[in-house]
């Protein structure tokens, strides 16, 4: 029997209604003016809409006569990027789908999509996280003609997923799904992965071998199978309801991804304002999918980075969800998943063992997330408890079942760990993100003198020359969104790991980003306020005493800050188009609000 909902997530999520109110209800009006003002279409000069039909080829005699409702495609489709290569035939297979249920679609436009991992320790990550706020621009020119009653967002990956929703949601009075494509088959196991890297870090295998592994991994169209930001953001938008149930983790050129993809599109079709399903995006993205995207990221170990991006998709949508809410929700959702890196077993293992529809059921069986959220699919959220496979030539659901591995999918009621593994960590070096669900338990506490630098390149050299081989907190500063841009500092992952394997007790501090995938070192990241501008990490010095704690939620030094003076800031690099986004970098505004330049230059 269902029990009722969990006590703390009600409570998180009436505080969360009660801040918004304000804030949601001038969005909704919004959207509703929106709605009013611009899906007629008939209003349009003659000019105009020529422009629009003029490219429609087969379709043009149908959007000219409106017969049905006309379908917006935003894609990120590049063939760099491994999970975007399959959108390549999705615009021109969907108008053939959208045909079949009297509709017609039309590309409206594309978004960049930068893939985090081409550009780690580049210098092309300094871009990464504003390329969201780019995203969510480019979405909104896409959609700023007026000529859909409905939009298809086409994106996977880090950033892309995030953007094209903060950009949609200011068109929030269409219907929107989105539409994945998968992720690509398994490659060498993440053990022997992680095993080639800290030996590269080490010294004790080449570029040669380190490549051979690293392709081994990575060696063909889909996403990335290790459970970092790209995946956690397929599981978000299943547990938002912006999915048809279940497509998320459906490898790419199947007959069953094919399937969803034209359910997709009828579905959207199905949603228009002219029909009697209208299901506008600003009202499916309320206060509690805001908190079910929440409830998921707990209950599966994902990415630290949507710590940032909760909150900014939040206020796309006028809902305000901060750290706080996210670290109280986290001491109720118990872990269920363990996906590489948190465990052994990547997205397909975790999609063969019940994957998606497992996690929800679970979780609405036990009263851990909300059954009452509007999705894009007629069923409700209840339909996403089940997975997607194929009757003959037919689409069909049918339930998961028991776990199909219990060392990767375990019920909510004997859980992995008791908490979500994503904890707020605070004192006087500010406020920080821990995630505790990758990092054995006897390092949740980490207190040694710091060792400060100011990026990572230099944490690898002083690596190499051996001058971290102690117990050591690693401070890494001027990282922030104002300083340059937030970016990921994965490199640091295999020195630190290889330090932690020696004996030494190791913590990361830093005011910058971790990878989607970072793991077992103890790590306080998207520290707040940053080092630039005087934050408190611009304050220590070497040798400083810092206390990371996990279990009683501890990020402080004995120095006495107040004494001091902040280090000198660095100056803001260019080349790589770096200084073209000094406007995101000048207006950004904090990690906790979302890190977002344009949510802030808005007033949103």
């Amino acid at each position: 029997m269902t029990k009722p909902l969990n006590d703390t997530i009600r409570r998180v999520t009436e505080r969360v209604i009660e801040n918004s109110k304000p804030t949601r209800s001038a969005y909704l009006d919004l959207i509703d003016r929106e709605g009013e003002r611009q899906v007629n279409r008939g209003t349009m000069s003659c000019s105009n809409l020529a422009h629009a039909y003029a490219g429609a080829e087969d379709d043009q005699k149908a959007i000219m006569a409106a017969r049905g409702p006309n379908l917006g495609i935003v894609t990120a489709y590049n063939d760099m990027l491994s999970a975007h290569q399959p959108y390549h035939r999705y615009p021109e297979r969907m108008k053939i789908w959208a045909r079949e249920v009297g509709a017609t679609v039309q590309v409206a436009g594309g978004t960049p999509a930068m893939c985090d991992g081409v550009t780690q320790g580049e210098d092309g990550m300094e871009l990464s996280l504003f390329s969201r706020d780019t995203i969510a621009l480019s979405t909104v020119v896409a959609l700023s003609h007026a000529m859909y009653d409905g939009v298809a967002l086409l994106g996977i990956c880090d950033k892309i997923v995030p953007g094209l929703l903060m950009g949609a949601l200011r068109f929030g009075h269409l219907p929107a799904i989105f539409v994945p494509s998968g992720p690509m088959g398994t490659g060498i196991s993440n053990k022997e992965k992680q095993k080639t890297r800290q030996l590269y870090a080490e010294g004790k295998v080449g570029r040669e071998e380190l490549l051979a592994s690293e392709m081994g991994s990575y060696h063909s169209p889909g996403t990335c199978t290790f459970y970092g930001t790209a995946n956690s953001n397929q599981m978000m938008m299943e547990m938002m309801g912006l999915h048809v149930p279940g497509a998320a983790f459906v490898p790419p050129g199947a007959k069953l991804r094919q399937e969803v993809s034209r359910a997709a599109t009828h579905r959207l079709a199905a949603m228009r304002k002219s029909g009697d399903d209208y299901r506008p995006l600003g009202r499916v993205v309320d206060e509690k999918a805001i908190i079910n995207a929440a409830i998921g990221l707990l209950a599966t170990g994902g990415s630290t980075n949507h710590a940032i991006h909760i909150p900014a998709m939040a206020r796309a949508a006028g809902i305000k969800f901060d750290w706080t809410d996210l670290a109280e929700l986290s001491r109720a959702v118990p872990l269920v998943a363990r996906v590489y890196p948190n465990g052994s077993g990547d997205v397909n293992h975790f999609h063969d063992a019940g994957g998606m529809g497992y996690v929800i059921g679970t979780l609405l069986d036990e009263g851990l997330a909300h059954a009452d959220i509007l999705t894009v699919w007629e069923g409700g959220f209840e339909s996403y408890s089940r997975e997607p496979g194929m009757d003959g030539d037919a689409l069909a659901w049918r339930d998961p079942g028991p776990s199909g591995d219990p060392e990767m999918l375990r019920p909510a009621s004997e859980p992995f760990q008791s908490d979500g593994g994503m904890r707020l960590v605070e004192g006087n070096l500010g406020r920080a993100c821990f995630k505790s669900s990758a990092v054995e338990r006897e390092r949740w506490t980490i207190e040694a003198p710091c060792r400060v630098f100011q990026d990572q390149r230099s944490v690898n050299e002083a690596f190499k020359k051996g001058e971290l081989d102690r117990d050591v907190v690693v401070v890494v500063r001027y990282q922030g969104p104002r300083a340059n841009g937030m970016p990921e500092l994965h490199k640091l992952t295999p020195a630190l790991g290889v330090l932690q394997d020696r004996g030494y007790r190791v913590a990361l501090v830093t005011d910058g980003r971790m990878s989607g995938a970072s793991g077992k070192v103890p790590s306080a990241i998207h520290c707040t306020p940053e080092a630039l501008g005087g934050g408190p990490l611009s304050k220590l010095r070497d040798g400083d005493i810092v206390r990371v704690c996990a279990e009683t939620g501890t990020l402080s030094t004995t120095a006495d800050l107040d004494a001091r003076s902040p280090a000198a800031e660095p100056e803001a690099d260019s080349g790589m188009g770096r200084e073209l986004f000094a406007m995101f970098r000048r207006n950004a505004d904090g990690a906790e609000q979302g890190a977002s330049s344009m949510l802030a230059m808005a007033g949103l």
